[in-house]
Parts: structure tokens; C-alpha cells; sequence
């Protein structure tokens, strides 16, 4: 019996829309290496499976070899991590139920974990970021979407098929907007990007005063909404009243409903600061069960945007059942 040597190193890959991230990560979180390509220049599933393991074997044997390599983390829009796969994912250009865990894990020969985004940004924050130490807590990522995932004992609490933390689609508002989901009246219709300038601009549209958020036209987005809260726009200030508001419900809803020690917020809408903190904290506080008021911590992530992915799949890698052709 020889003494087994252990692998200090895993791979993180980010997939979105616009481009994927690859990396290679050490135990301590530290990225060695971090390379990315535009995912749309690969349309066909199989052609970008092919191309992503060859850059992730050519960064690897770049920086020692892929054999010190233990195993893949993949992070990516709708991914089961009970299935290992893509699942309909509404923007994506692979459509159905995408195996690109057991595709991955045929081109390097290792073991491959995949989760969603949402789900891989809580793995990250338990091993590198805040919620480091915390036995319990919900992890909330918004942006694009609004989705979440829940650790109960420091274990990813996935449901039975693989879809749970989905507080983006709880409903709000019975009957209210569409969702890109099909159903009306979801979170994600208020408090996610495309959500929180509808408000904008059906507030623009009720009321007779002037706002500075009407200049942008079509090209309104919410980092213009802040700089128009920041020069005293009353209605752009009361856009994120609005969406505090609701924001502040739906994640009471949450704690209501899972009681875990925090709840962890990432995501580039929470770059709006003070104008969305404050109405969301209020709405929560108002909304929260009394039993656990005051045992409930909000936490704002601490990690980079552009690395918290990344680390999240890395994290995902540390977790899975090691695997190796090179053994």
C-alpha cells in the first residue's frame, strides 16, 4: 500500500449567458489561474464541452499538471446537483435537460459537481466568505434572477428533485406581473432587474412629476436608477422603496419558513446600497415571525463579484466523492 498523496487543487467553472470562467483554485481559496471565453461562440453543446476541457487541461498542465488536479465545480443557469445537468433553462442555447456534468467528466476523466448558481454562491460563502462557521443559513443571489439556497447542518438542502430554494418564484402578488417562468405574481417579477425598472417606469408613469430616470429612455437599468436616487430623484428613491418592500417580504417568507441563523445577500442589485438596504430591513423586521425576530442575522456577501462563482464551484469540487482516470 503506497501513502496517498492529497490533491491541494480543484477547478471552478462559471457558465452564463455572455461568457464562461474557468479556474484553478487551492484549498485555502487562493485562484492560481483564471481564464474565460465568450459561451456564445459555441452554440452547439458539443463543441463547448470539447473546447472547455481543452482550455481547462491546457490552463492545468500550465500550473502542474491536470493529475494534481482532485475534481470539477460547475456553477450554471438552472443546474440539478442531483442530476448533474442543465434543466431547462429559459436563456441558455441548450435546450431540455443538458448532461454537462457527465459530458465534463467524460473529456477530463475526473469527478465533476454541478449546481446552480444560486446553490454554488452558498457553497462559496460557507467555505471562503460569511457564512463561514454557520451551521444553518440561507444564501439569497439577485441580479438577473432572484433565487436562493438553504444549509442545514453546513449540507446543501436541495429538495427531492433537485429544485429547491426557488424564493424567486414564490408568488407576491396573486395574478400580478408575468415571469420569464410562465407563472404571475413572482418575486422575481418585482425585485430582479427587469422588475425593479418596470417599477421605475410605471411609477414615472402614474405620477405628473418629472424624473431624472425618463433621460435614459429604453436604456434604464438600476445602476442609472442609484445615480438618480443619489442626485435626489424622488421617484427613482421610492422605485427602491418599492422593491425593498417587497424584497423585505419575500425573504421574511424565507426565514418564516426555513429558521436559519442568516441569511447571506449576493448579487449586483445590492450594489443600489443604502436605497434598497434600508427599505428591505425595514419590511423584513415588519414581517418576520415573532419567534424569530431578533435571531435572524442579515449578512452582506464580502467575497468579489466576478470571483464569488468561481470560489462556489471550486467549493462544490471539494464536496464531491473524489474520482480519478489518473489513479
Amino acid at each position: 500500500m503506497e501513502l496517498y498523496k492529497y490533491k491541494t487543487k480543484v477547478v471552478g467553472v462559471d457558465i452564463s449567458l455572455g461568457s464562461t470562467y474557468y479556474a484553478l483554485v487551492d484549498i485555502r481559496g487562493e485562484i492560481l489561474a483564471k481564464e474565460w471565453f465568450k459561451t456564445s461562440d459555441y452554440p452547439s453543446l458539443e463543441d463547448f464541452v470539447r473546447v472547455l476541457s481543452e482550455k481547462i487541461i491546457a490552463m492545468c498542465e500550465a500550473h502542474g499538471g491536470l493529475e494534481e488536479v482532485r475534481s470539477i465545480g460547475v456553477s450554471c443557469p438552472s443546474g440539478n446537483p442531483k442530476t448533474g445537468c442543465m434543466h431547462n433553462s429559459p436563456n441558455m442555447p441548450w435546450k431540455g435537460v443538458v448532461p454537462i456534468g457527465a459530458m465534463l467528466r467524460d473529456h477530463l476523466g475526473l469527478a465533476v459537481a454541478l449546481a446552480n448558481d444560486n446553490e454554488s454562491i452558498g457553497m462559496g460563502e460557507m467555505m471562503y466568505g460569511c457564512a463561514h462557521g454557520l451551521q444553518t443559513f440561507a444564501s439569497i443571489n439577485l441580479g438577473h434572477g432572484f433565487g436562493g439556497a438553504y444549509f442545514f447542518k453546513r449540507k446543501l438542502m436541495s429538495g427531492s428533485e433537485g429544485f429547491a430554494g426557488e424564493i424567486g418564484h414564490t408568488c407576491l402578488v396573486p395574478n400580478g406581473r408575468q415571469c420569464g417562468c410562465g407563472l404571475k405574481g413572482c418575486a422575481e417579477a418585482y425585485v430582479a432587474e427587469k422588475g425593479i425598472v418596470l417599477t421605475a417606469k410605471e411609477l414615472m408613469a402614474e405620477s405628473k412629476e418629472t424624473s431624472l430616470m425618463a433621460e435614459y429612455g429604453d436604456d434604464l437599468t438600476p445602476p442609472k436608477i442609484v445615480e438618480c436616487c443619489e442626485k435626489g430623484d424622488k421617484l427613482a428613491i421610492e422605485t427602491f422603496r418599492r422593491t425593498g418592500e417587497y424584497l423585505g417580504i419575500a425573504l421574511a417568507n424565507f426565514a418564516n419558513t426555513i429558521d436559519s441563523e442568516a441569511i447571506v445577500l449576493a448579487g449586483g442589485i445590492f450594489r443600489a446600497g443604502k436605497w434598497l438596504f434600508e427599505p428591505t430591513l425595514k419590511s423584513f423586521e415588519e414581517h418576520l415571525f415573532g419567534n424569530i425576530r431578533d435571531h435572524v442575522n442579515i449578512l452582506h456577501s464580502d467575497l468579489d463579484d466576478k470571483e464569488r462563482k468561481l470560489l462556489g464551484a471550486a467549493a462544490l469540487a471539494w464536496d464531491v466523492k473524489e474520482y480519478s482516470l489518473f489513479k
